[in-house]
């Protein structure tokens, strides 16, 4: 199976901060690969990088065993790149738009007509092709911006947050074209801070932290790192406040991460502190609602490696 992007001690300094730390890495063919880190972890400067948008300080990148600072139209031509931060012109017509990105991949007359009706077609917007993206609801403006990196047929893809700030029902037609277009030949790289999507669609995850890929594996390669964690799910009736911060000085206890009315602990396996737990939040007036000893998963791997949750 061919590698699609080999990536060999690469290393991005800014003064003296070092972003990217003697990173490597191979994505093989075929491979929807995700690729996860916190705000500051060195993951936007990498794929900034591979894009081409950054030049290393030092490594290097190849994609299809290319030389991407040597031989970089081949690389441009082969990688499809969906931003975070929307790439399209408002007031440009959905086709206009993905003929103007495809048109700077070389594509020209009955060629670029076809391709842009095709990736249009792809998203599920052919009847909106002459419609402003202004107009457009979050996920339909998400879905052009696929669209438009498509066009050409990349080899490989960077889809860095391609689902965020959008509706589950968008979200649930991303997620299918993602598995359609890796069905269609394309490797892909998906950078998401929903760590159940990533769970769902990869292959193989990478997890970047201080600039240092500090794990790599499949989903079940990297869940049994962490033998020695169970994660706990408490539910209240109410959202927790600053009583969640206690529950940190409970022996054993390792993480505790908060959404709204919902408390993951995550704790020493060895350690039977659940009563103290549960005793904790009920001397703080918390009324609980359910409790479950989950089994770990991608979040329970990425909280306990790096200490912080991926949305930090």
């Amino acid at each position: 199976m061919m590698n699609v992007l080999d990536i060999r001690g690469l290393t991005k300094k800014f003064d003296d901060f070092v972003a990217v730390d003697n990173i490597s890495l191979t994505i093989r063919e075929g491979e929807i690969f995700g690729f996860l880190g916190a705000n500051g972890a060195g993951k936007s400067t990498t794929i900034n990088m591979v894009s081409s948008l950054l030049r290393p300080t030092s490594g290097e990148i190849r994609i299809l065993d290319k030389d991407i600072m040597k031989q970089s139209r081949f690389a441009k031509l082969n990688l499809g790149i969906v931003p975070q931060d929307l790439a399209i012109y408002e007031d440009m017509t959905a086709y206009e738009n993905v003929s103007f990105f495809a048109g700077l991949y070389g594509l020209r007359g009955s060629q670029l007509k076809e391709r842009t009706l095709e990736a249009l077609e792809f998203v599920g917007l052919s009847d909106k092709a002459k419609s402003f993206p202004k107009n457009f609801s979050g996920g339909m403006k998400r879905r052009l911006n696929i669209a438009c990196a498509i066009a050409h047929k990349p080899k490989l893809i960077i889809m860095d947050e391609p689902t965020v700030g959008i509706d589950p029902q968008s979200r649930n037609y991303i997620l299918t074209s993602v598995r359609k277009l890796n069905e269609s030949g394309c490797t892909i790289i998906y950078t998401s801070h929903y760590m159940e999507e990533v769970e769902e669609i990869c292959s193989r995850i990478a997890i970047v932290d201080h600039g240092k890929i500090i794990a790599e594996g499949t989903k079940e390669q990297l869940k049994s790192t962490i033998t020695d964690v169970k994660n706990i799910r408490i539910e209240l009736k109410s959202a927790i406040g600053a009583e969640g911060e206690k529950l940190k000085s409970i022996p054993g206890v390792r993480t505790v991460h908060q959404e709204e009315n919902i408390i993951h602990v995550h704790s020493d396996a060895a350690v039977d502190n659940l009563n103290r737990i549960l005793k904790q939040l009920m001397e703080d007036d918390k009324e609980i609602r359910s409790v479950e000893e989950q089994e770990p998963n991608l979040e329970t791997v990425f909280l306990t490696l790096t200490g912080r949750n991926l949305r930090d």
